[in-house]
This record gives C-alpha cells, sequence and structure tokens, in this order.
C-alpha cells in the first residue's frame, strides 16, 4: 500500500475553506495510522478509532464528514456501529473496509447502509478516491481546482459537463466509457491492471468478469485512437495505460 506523491484528483474542503473531517476505524493500529496518513496528506481532519465503542463515541463528538469503517471489530461491529449512527440521525457517507470479500458480505454491508465497499489488501490510492467520490456526491465540499478539465496530449474530458475532446472534435461516451476514461486519465503514464480497473469503474455492482475491460477499452480506442495516433495502449499481461502522443 503506497500513497501517490502525485494527486491525482483535487483537494476537497468545505465551502467555508475548513478541512474535511474524516473518521477511520480498524482494531488494526497500523493500518489505520496508514489510512489516516494518506487522508491528512488529502488535507483531512482525520480521527482515528481501535473498537466499535470508540467509533461510536467519536461519531457523535467529532461529526466526521465520511468514515471508513472495518466490519470486524473487537467489541461491536462494524455493522453495529452504523446502525447506532444511522439511529442518532447521521447520514454521513460510510465505506466497509474487511478482509471478507464475497459477495454475500458485500451485499450485508450496502445493505446496512453502509455507501461503499473495499475489501483487505487494497491500494491507498483507490480508498482515497473512492472517498473522495463519496463526500463529492454528499455535495458538501468543494473543490480547490477551479478548473475541471483533465489533459493528456490532445484528448481533453470535463468532470463537470461530461464532455470529451480530442483536439477540435467532440467524442461521445457512454456513462461507462466515461469513468473508464477518466480512470485513464487521472492515472497518465500508469499501467493499470484489469483488477484495478474493475474494482473502479464496475465496483461491486459487477460480477468482475475482466474480459468486460478488454471490451470497454476496444470501444475507447474506436472513438479515439482512430482521431490521431493511438494513446491508449496495452502492456501484455500487465494491463492498460493512456499517454500522450510523443
Amino acid at each position: 500500500m503506497a500513497v501517490d506523491e502525485t494527486p491525482a484528483a483535487p483537494r476537497f474542503t468545505h465551502p467555508d475553506g475548513s478541512a474535511i473531517r474524516a473518521l477511520v476505524v480498524d482494531d488494526e493500529p497500523s493500518l489505520a495510522d496508514l489510512v489516516s496518513m494518506a487522508l491528512r496528506y488529502e488535507g483531512w481532519e482525520v480521527r482515528t478509532a481501535l473498537t466499535g465503542a470508540d467509533a461510536v463515541k467519536h461519531g457523535r463528538e467529532f461529526a466526521p464528514d465520511v468514515v471508513v469503517l472495518d466490519i470486524m471489530l473487537p467489541d461491536i461491529d462494524g455493522l453495529e456501529v452504523l446502525r447506532r449512527l444511522r439511529a442518532d440521525g447521521r447520514d454521513v457517507p460510510v465505506l466497509f473496509l474487511t478482509a471478507k470479500d464475497s459477495v454475500d458480505d458485500r451485499v450485508v454491508g450496502l445493505t446496512a447502509g453502509g455507501d461503499d465497499y473495499v475489501t483487505k489488501p487494497f491500494s491507498l490510492e483507490e480508498l482515497v478516491a473512492r472517498l473522495r467520490g463519496l463526500i463529492r456526491r454528499s455535495a458538501m465540499v468543494v473543490s480547490e481546482r477551479p478548473d475541471p478539465e483533465l489533459r493528456v496530449g490532445d484528448l481533453v474530458l470535463n468532470e463537470e459537463s461530461y464532455e470529451v475532446r480530442r483536439g477540435d472534435t467532440e467524442i461521445e461516451l457512454t456513462a461507462t466509457e466515461f469513468e473508464l476514461l477518466r480512470y485513464l486519465m487521472r492515472n497518465p503514464r500508469r499501467v493499470l491492471s484489469k483488477a484495478q480497473i474493475l474494482d473502479r469503474v464496475w465496483s461491486y455492482d459487477f460480477g468482475g468478469r475482466s474480459s468486460i475491460v478488454e471490451i470497454y477499452i476496444s470501444y475507447l480506442r474506436k472513438k479515439i485512437d482512430t482521431l490521431g495516433p493511438a494513446m491508449i495502449h496495452t502492456v501484455r499481461g500487465v494491463g492498460y495505460m493512456i499517454k500522450p502522443v510523443t
């Protein structure tokens, strides 16, 4: 688990400029510290809890904007922690963090009111990206970056208007194609595995067949690489990356 030293997305703050508050709950101190470090790197204010009881206490006192919540805790489990937070009227977005990886476990967590689900081991960069997504959808934050455009060479993607163009040519993409391209463009010159792409773009809503990644990469190539020299590249046996034409 490593923190990418080049932030792939803008930092978030509250409209008044105050820091986003995150509560990290995990009974492994080293893991809780690692996640907290990554979130502080984002400029967020972070508190940690090693037990369910402490998580409920901090949830009430700290009033976090987002919670990273381990399901398996030494006293009350994460599902009960979430139930108590919801009973207090707190609709804070919750991302479950657990070693369990079966579909049934994911369904249970999401049915209980969780907003997202990440299994151990995980990428810190991916965890942070998902948390950004949760707080963005909560409409509680503003971005420090006034420019919503991602640029790789002559390819431009606008994250607010959902417009994509290469050079002077507008490109029409489906919602899934857009999310896949956005993920690639947030990580230029970086090889992303099929597993990473599946987890980021399709998340828990998809069964996990890696062939779907190949299909959608093909769709993007037909719409982007036909407008000029190829930008989307396959690294055989590893994954895919996008890079500007040199």
